[in-house]
């Protein structure tokens, strides 16, 4: 198995495609808007890639956190919150857990029910006053303990549905001041308020997959963006936050890397 995750080009798979896919046997596949157009389409799709490999736990991701960053929607599939929205309209943080549990396990049944396993979500990030709006309300709190526990409640949901979450963007995107899908973020902030950005992954270190940030962070490595950063991983992702789960990259087509 190649330990890789592809993406697709469209709405179904080219002949190409398949023979490619077939030799390669990736480890997943992730989907965004452009292969989705409707239900009996996209399970049409997710059981081709499934019968390449005749692995029935293949992993088919897809980026649906609710709010700007969804890739199934209205007509087809409910609209969903955002991140923020959750705290923003619960009477307490007692509430907002049990909103966001109840979400995401809706959520998760939808995806399930698309042949889709695995939702890269949720946002850990947390965002700081002057950093670029690419987390925005993508998360949940500015209050580190609150992202906590709004993530936890998060992943509870999906796997009530049957889904496995991905936390992200570990080490934590929430200080960077420009988008790394158009750029390659610097954060010059001390490892000490780095430490403090991280306390949601380290909180939810038992997660089964995480996903890293296109960042780089001077405090532990000036020169390479997490993602690729050898000292980041060991140091920080496997060392200090005890991450020890599946680890995959942002996506390399990201301007970040380049």
């Amino acid at each position: 198995m190649l330990p890789a995750i592809f993406g697709l080009q469209g709405k179904l798979l080219t002949s190409s495609e398949s023979a490619f896919f077939r030799a390669a046997d990736p480890a997943g596949y992730i989907l965004f808007a452009r292969n989705i157009e409707s239900p009996h389409q996209l399970r049409s799709l997710t059981d081709s890639l499934r019968s390449l490999c005749g692995r029935d736990n293949l992993a088919i991701l897809i980026d649906q956190e609710g709010g700007r960053v969804t890739r199934m929607g209205p007509p087809h599939w409910r609209s969903w919150p955002s991140a923020a929205s959750f705290l923003e309209a619960s009477a307490d943080l007692e509430q907002a857990i049990y909103r966001v549990e109840c979400n995401y396990e809706a959520l998760g049944l939808e995806l399930a029910s698309m042949g889709l396993t695995v939702n890269c979500a949720p946002v850990l990030d947390v965002p700081v006053q002057g950093a670029h709006g690419i987390i925005g309300d993508r998360a949940f709190s500015e209050s580190v303990d609150s992202v906590a526990l709004l993530g936890r409640a998060c992943l509870r949901g999906l796997r009530l549905a049957g889904l496995e979450g991905v936390i992200k963007h570990i080490p934590g995107h929430g200080r960077a001041t420009s988008d790394s899908h158009e750029s390659s973020p610097k954060v010059a902030a001390s490892a000490s308020k780095l430490y403090i950005d991280s306390m949601p992954f380290r909180a939810l270190s038992d997660a089964s997959i995480a996903m890293t940030a296109h960042v780089i962070f001077d405090a532990w490595d000036p020169n390479y963006c997490a993602s690729v950063s050898t000292k980041v991983i060991k140091s920080q992702i496997r060392g200090q936050l005890g991450f020890d789960g599946l680890l995959i990259s942002d996506d390399i087509d990201m301007k970040a890397l380049s």
